[in-house]
């Protein structure tokens, strides 16, 4: 057999007591070199994935089909071939270069052996066994597109359906390739960039449509939710996140203020098939400076219920009405089954980036609990009767333009990096931060391309006299951390849990993470060489379970925080994929 991974062939799987392949000369674990082998026979994405398998994407082990690892975005694994007992054991199989040295925050599929995995500027498919790279797709843009990106040169993913890869890029078009060849099918264009538009979101196909959303609302842009027809191409739809005046919640906006008013899309929503309802998270308004555009500013800082075929707006509910903050409510809306007063409902969880989490009743909006799971100072409470936050006087303060200092800061009690759901222990394990910031408006003037949020950014952040974030298990109905591992420089990666009680993560320092579910303990890591902001998966394949996350650092925190201590960690993009160690 070739050695077409030679990693395994380095002093560190020697001293992995690794057994040696008589054949090929390469140290492989026993049971992964025979799997290889059977990968090499094996046909690659052999047949188009289906409709159905889509909406069995969370219990479907043996591939990773969906952003969220499920339509209900839980990211949580049923296997449990990797446990607590051996977690310990976790070795690399293989590393892939994504020749990219942006910030990687791209969620591999896995699909029939191959894995589809993105950048900024690739798309490509790779042979999950051994890391060889089948075909790789370039994305071309004009120089000038990342003038236009708020916080990060990336990509967060492709969505799979019926054969065809789709994807957006940062100059605002959304793609088709083919899942075989990685040959482009169909383009569209969705939005000038010259405007401030740009997409980094991975798509959802539901109910027979691609859904995508857009970035751009710290420029002044007016934000939106697309629907197209995954074969042609053909732009079914759009449902704007700012109604104009003659729409429904128009009346929200005092004069033309609608027009700039933000409310981007730049995470991936959940969708329910039994209520054929997509749930998508709205981001902030524009600009962050409230006194500029007066009333409650719908459907900013807001979750939407959609039907995906019309993309017609079933319910909304808003966390943060003329939010000044940038809490945005972009990040994901976890669907779960929940015992709610003795009675199991539908609900919707969302640990907003204002501090509370949310948890909502997913056929109609109503709101189930709300309570907070970080420190916040700019409201008491949120009223359960109307779901409206109760604000104190550092709302007030700073609407009036005085400087105050808020928590959580502009980065939110959670950021966009996606939490995980364990139904068996009941618990959201999230990424939360500990951050304080420092708010006061100035004067807000717009022009196209260019920044319009109209506050001062010279003096951000109020840091905490200790960790700036933890890995917290959060009871959802509660906000009350079971436990929590702290963490000095903040997490900002995503969270997968398993049936196995392992729960995943990294650092922004390299390390990838595995800890008890139970109780928090790190049971492994391991050094991947530039800083995790990926999104971790897990799944079952001859046999054997693997895990995968990229590693690659540069986002909004290495942009925005100053923070000394990361002035050494390398750029470089890659996948990693690990296994137990077998004896």
């Amino acid at each position: 057999m070739t050695c077409v991974a030679r990693q395994f062939c380095s002093p560190f799987f020697l001293d992995a007591k690794i057994r040696l392949d008589a054949k090929s000369g390469c140290h492989w674990p026993a049971r992964l070199a025979l799997a290889a082998g059977l990968a090499v026979l094996a046909p690659l994405g052999a047949n188009a994935q289906t409709t159905d398998q889509l909406v069995k994407g969370a219990t479907d082990t043996s591939n990773v089909l969906n952003y969220g690892m499920g339509y209900n975005l839980q990211r949580f694994s049923p296997l449990t071939q990797i446990n607590k007992d051996n977690a310990k054991n976790l070795v690399p199989v293989w590393n892939y270069s994504l020749a990219d040295d942006r910030s990687e925050e791209s969620q591999p599929l896995v699909y029939q052996g191959v894995i589809y995995v993105t950048s900024n500027s690739a798309t490509m498919a790779v042979d999950a066994k051994t890391g060889k790279q089948i075909w790789k797709t370039k994305v071309e843009y004009p120089a000038e597109t990342p003038r236009i990106v708020c916080c990060g040169i990336i990509n967060r993913g492709v969505a799979i359906h019926e054969g065809k890869l789709f994807r957006t890029t940062l100059d605002a078009n959304v793609i088709a390739l083919d899942a075989k060849t990685g040959k482009e099918l169909w383009r569209q264009k969705t939005a000038d960039i010259k405007e401030g538009y740009s997409m980094t979101v991975a798509p959802l196909v539901a109910d027979g449509v691609v859904l995508t959303g857009i970035s751009g609302a710290e420029f002044g842009t007016r934000g939106f939710i697309d629907g197209w027809d995954p074969e042609t191409g053909k732009h079914l739809w759009r449902t704007y996140t700012v109604p104009s005046p003659d729409e429904p919640g128009g009346d929200t906006w005092k004069g033309d203020t609608w027009k700039l008013g933000g409310g981007s899309t730049w995470i991936t929503g959940s969708y329910d098939p039994e209520l054929n309802t997509v749930y998508w998270g709205v981001g902030n308004p524009g600009p962050f400076n409230a006194a500029v555009r007066p009333g409650d500013n719908l459907y900013t800082c807001a979750v939407l219920a959609l039907e995906p075929k019309t993309g017609k707006i079933k319910w909304h509910y808003q966390f943060s009405p003329n939010n000044p903050f940038d809490y945005d409510a972009v990040a994901e809306m976890v669907l779960a089954d929940l015992n709610v007063e003795g009675k199991p409902t539908k609900v919707l969880m969302d640990a907003n980036r204002n501090g509370f989490f949310y948890v909502l009743d997913r056929t109609n909006g109503k709101l189930l609990a709300a309570n907070p799971y970080v420190k916040v100072n700019w409201a008491s409470s949120i009223d359960m009767k109307t779901g409206r936050p109760v604000e104190t006087d550092v709302v007030k303060d700073a609407r009036e333009g005085k400087k105050v200092v808020v928590y959580p800061s502009i980065l939110g009690g959670k950021n966009w990096e996606p939490m995980s759901f364990d139904p068996q222990t009941g618990l959201a394990y999230a990424n939360t931060l500990s951050i304080g910031g420092h708010y006061k408006t100035e004067p807000a003037t717009y022009k196209a391309g260019e920044w319009y949020v109209g506050i001062d950014l010279t003096d951000l952040w109020e840091w905490p006299q200790g960790p700036r974030g933890h890995l917290t298990a959060i009871d959802p109905m509660t906000g009350k951390a079971k436990w929590e591992v702290p963490s000095d420089i903040p997490r900002f990666s995503g969270v997968l849990s398993t049936a196995g009680g392992v729960v995943f993560s990294g650092q922004l320092t390299g390390e990838f993470e595995a800890f008890d579910a139970s109780d928090g303990k790190k049971l492994w890591q391991f050094q991947t060489g530039s800083g995790i902001e990926g999104q971790p998966v897990t799944w079952q394949q001859d046999g054997i379970q693997y895990v995968a996350v990229t590693s690659g650092y540069g986002g909004v925190y290495s942009l925005f925080s100053g923070d000394e201590r990361l002035a050494n960690i390398p750029a470089g993009g890659s996948l990693w994929v690990f296994a137990v160690k077998t004896q």
